[in-house]
């Protein structure tokens, strides 16, 4: 569940070889869809490609901000190890 109730629904783009413009098209409307039914969708597995175009159709926002919240939560909970040895550790 979000923090607004609704459910993630989680889409693997992974076997999208070639996205295009009708691959963001399509992803758009389910997005949208989603938030009309109080839900939301994740991608999982966004190529360069299918990121470039996200970012061309300025729907990287709407598109990969939970991907992007994930991957903010990821790298605050990286941890630096420190060699002992190192002064200025």
């Amino acid at each position: 569940m979000s923090e607004h109730g609704g459910a993630i629904v989680v889409v693997d783009v992974s076997t999208s070889a070639r996205p295009d413009l009708s691959t963001v098209d399509v992803l758009a409307r389910l997005q949208l869809t989603a938030r009309r039914h109080g839900s939301s969708i994740r991608l999982r597995h966004t190529s360069p490609a299918l990121r470039g175009l996200l970012d061309l159709a300025g729907l990287t926002g709407v598109l990969l901000e939970h991907q992007r919240e994930a991957e903010d939560r990821e790298d605050a909970r990286v941890e630096e190890v420190r060699d002992r040895g190192d002064p200025t550790g």
